[in-house]
């Protein structure tokens, strides 16, 4: 359905009670929602990933949040697409305690990627899952400790450098309110679709991948506030089809 992608425009969120039950044969979204050693202080993820959700079933998928990153991983059997809205276990930084790769969770993740599983992976999720390397494989950049920072939170403007994919196709921009990731570690095998500028130097905001399977990492999304842009709506919906093939 990529090529209907482009004639979608800023749709409006459906309030829940209005919104009518994805069918059966819907495709399957799981969104791992940071809690416990996936929490921190800085980031709503309860109410981001409620949003993402939200997002998502407006756009026809049947949704479920899952507050145990680890059991999320664990069960990707039967799902489409797995979005990651969670932040960094090690942040902590105590290797016994946090360091830790639930086998289930990494066996699941790896065989969910083998298998070709698509992936959104929205702000902190850039600097989460470090305990498991094929998640860092899989997104082809983080937020790299010592070199990675933000500047205030506020207004910005995204800019898209790249029109020429369907995630991006007919967006110009997105003027959003939110928490820039600035100088974030990206691979070169990454395929930019937006950056934004700090004093006139252009850092990375979201980029594609396609091996080993697709994958669209956003760095936006740090509070709700951030998914009150209508562009960015549409573009996470643009992201969540490309990535699971629908």
């Amino acid at each position: 359905m990529e090529d209907n992608l482009a004639g979608k425009r800023y749709p409006a969120i459906m309030p829940s009670s209005e919104r009518p039950e994805a069918p059966p044969t819907a495709p399957r979204a799981t969104v791992a929602s940071g809690s416990g050693r996936y929490a921190d202080p800085w980031h709503p993820f309860t109410e981001t990933s409620a949003r993402v959700a939200a997002i998502l079933r407006e756009d026809g998928w049947q949704v479920t949040v899952d507050g145990d990153v680890d059991h999320a991983l664990a069960h990707l059997d039967e799902v489409d697409l797995l979005v990651v809205n969670a932040g960094d276990p090690w942040r902590h930084g105590d290797a016994e305690l946090e360091r830790f790769a639930d086998p289930a969770a990494d066996a699941g993740l790896r065989a969910a990627v083998a298998r070709g599983i698509g992936i959104v992976a929205v702000h902190a999720a850039l600097s989460t899952l470090r305990d498991h390397p094929a998640w860092r494989e899989a997104i082809g950049g983080e937020w790299e400790p010592g070199r990675s920072w933000h500047p205030a939170i506020g207004d910005a403007h995204v800019r898209v450098v790249d029109g020429g994919h369907p995630v991006t196709d007919g967006i110009p921009g997105i003027d959003v309110f939110d928490e820039r990731y600035s100088d974030l570690a990206v691979d070169p095998g990454a395929r930019m679709l937006a950056e934004h500028d700090v004093d006139g130097t252009a850092h990375a905001a979201i980029w594609v991948r396609e091996q080993p399977t697709r994958a669209v990492v956003s760095s936006l999304g740090h509070d709700e506030r951030a998914y009150d842009a209508p562009e960015y709506v549409d573009l996470l919906q643009r992201a969540a089809r490309w990535a699971a093939r629908v």
